[in-house]
Formats: C-alpha cells, sequence, structure tokens
C-alpha cells in the first residue's frame, strides 16, 4: 500500500487503463474502513485541502481522495465537454474499479457536488444489486457502508444553470482561469470546459437521477448550505423523498456551495458522528 499522507499514482486497470492522482490517509483497508472523497466538478486532490486528514483523525478511518481522470494530476482528456452521462461513467465504470485496484474493503463515500452525484449513483447500484442477490451469493467487495453528500444534485435546477453561465464569463474574463491552474496545472482547460460545457449542453436539463436514487438502500448524511448557489434544499427533499435507507440531513446557515470550507467545523462534526454511527453498525 502506498505510504500515507503522500501523493502517487492509482493506476486503474479497468474503466479504460487510466492513472489518476491520489492520495492515502490513515489506517490501511485492511485495518479500519476507508473514506472515499469524491471532488466537484472543479476540484482534485489538492482543492480538499486538509479536510480529508481531518476526517480521518477524528474518526480513526482510512482516507482515500483521488483527481478523476482530466482532473488534477491525473491523465489528461481533451478539452470539450463531456457526455450528458459522465456522472454516470464515472459511478458505473469507474468508482468500482478504483475501489478494486485500491484494495477497499469497506468503504464510506464522501462526495461534493457532481461527487455526491457520483456517490448516490454508486449507492443505487449498489443497492440494485443487493435486491436481486440472493441469500447464498456472497457478499461483494467493497462493502458500502454509507454516503456522505456534501451540496448534491438530483436533478438541475435554474439556480445552477445561472451560476455555471456565470462561472463561463467568470474564467474568460478575471483570474478564475489561474486560480484553478494552481491546482489542474495543464488539465486546467480541460476540467473547466468539461464541466461547464456539460451542464450548459441544452440535453443536460433534462439530468436527473431521482430513480437511482429510489434504489439507495444504504444509510445517507446530506449536507446542504442555505445559500448554495448551485442548488436549494429541493435537493435534499428529492434525496429523502426517494431512498429507502435512512437519511440525515444536515442544513447549514451562511453556507454555500462548499460546507466543507464555508462551515468547515460543522460540516466535519457531522461526518465525523456520522461515520462514527456507521463503524459501530457494521457487521462482521
Amino acid at each position: 500500500m502506498p505510504v500515507a499522507g503522500r501523493r502517487f499514482d492509482l493506476r486503474i486497470t479497468g474503466a479504460g487503463a487510466q492513472r489518476l492522482e491520489a492520495m492515502w490517509i490513515g489506517a490501511g483497508p485492511g485495518d479500519a474502513p476507508t473514506l472515499i472523497f469524491l471532488h466537484e466538478g472543479l476540484g482534485c486532490v489538492s482543492t480538499w485541502r486538509d479536510f480529508p486528514a481531518r476526517v480521518a483523525a477524528a474518526t480513526g478511518l482510512g482516507a482515500l481522495v483521488t483527481s478523476r481522470r482530466g482532473y488534477g494530476a491525473s491523465d489528461p482528456v481533451p478539452p470539450s465537454a463531456r457526455p450528458v452521462h459522465y456522472m454516470h461513467d464515472e459511478a458505473y465504470d469507474v468508482l468500482p474499479a478504483l475501489l478494486a485496484d485500491a484494495g477497499v474493503r469497506d468503504a464510506i463515500l464522501v462526495g461534493h457536488s457532481d461527487g455526491a452525484s457520483i456517490a448516490l449513483l454508486y449507492a443505487g447500484r449498489a443497492g440494485v444489486a443487493a435486491q436481486e442477490a440472493s441469500a447464498a451469493t456472497p457478499r461483494l467487495a467493497p462493502r458500502l457502508l454509507g454516503v456522505a453528500a456534501l451540496a448534491p444534485h438530483v436533478f438541475v435546477e435554474d439556480l445552477a444553470l445561472a451560476s455555471v453561465a456565470r462561472a463561463a464569463g467568470a474564467y474568460r474574463t478575471t483570474n478564475l482561469r489561474a486560480r484553478l491552474a494552481r491546482h489542474h496545472g495543464g488539465n486546467v482547460d480541460g476540467a473547466f470546459w468539461g464541466w461547464n460545457g456539460a451542464w450548459l449542453a441544452p440535453a443536460f436539463r433534462a439530468w436527473s437521477i431521482e430513480a437511482e436514487v429510489s434504489a439507495v438502500d444504504a444509510p445517507v448524511l446530506v449536507v446542504q448550505g442555505r445559500d448554495d448557489e448551485y442548488g436549494t434544499l429541493a435537493q435534499v427533499d428529492a434525496i429523502q423523498r426517494r431512498a429507502l435507507g435512512r437519511v440525515d440531513a444536515c442544513v447549514l446557515p451562511r453556507c454555500g456551495h462548499s460546507p466543507q470550507r464555508d462551515q468547515e467545523e460543522a460540516t466535519l462534526a457531522a461526518i465525523t458522528a456520522f461515520a462514527t454511527s456507521l463503524r459501530a453498525r457494521r457487521g462482521p
């Protein structure tokens, strides 16, 4: 296993043989469940700052933080719009291969924005698999213990599209590109325009994962800011209404689209309590 706290290349043998930037923090997969941090549409390993390390320290769990292809120091992609179903591709093709190649046994997914949607999609697929499996079927690895979804998207709101459109203007006319380049280097244009172009594509207006959330039977924590410029409390309501399992909601005042930065201590406390409860409930 890579040295904890240092970045390394995680080579995914499935999903098109990708090389992803990664960092492992804390306990190894054989010693404790692993927190899997899934970044936002413009994020990567470094944009999480020290938040994964703080959650790992508070919970005693391991943490795996990665940059998706085209982000951070991961393999590049062309600077063009991603397909409308790009989050489904990440959840159904890349994430299972990533977890398998990293040796993860018990996973708690911690996703932010697009990463939260990817986590919920993965959880929905896991829920379907569990419903279809017979009692004699061996437990699949890794085992999904729960999902912490920070500012998730389960359908598209006009508020989000307006914010995405404003981001395109800022990328062209302000120092936003330079700020993002500090995290993404040569991937910066692919990261930005891939995300921005997908969200502003006419077909994306109808994007929704509400049906997939209806199959989520793992416990879910939703952390949502009241001042989120990309989503409203309707996202929380949809998850609570649709999901099969327990859904805890943490709605934070004076908080925008990044709870782990805007309300770091409250978000840390919520995830710590959630992850601790999942670990306590974990069976043999």
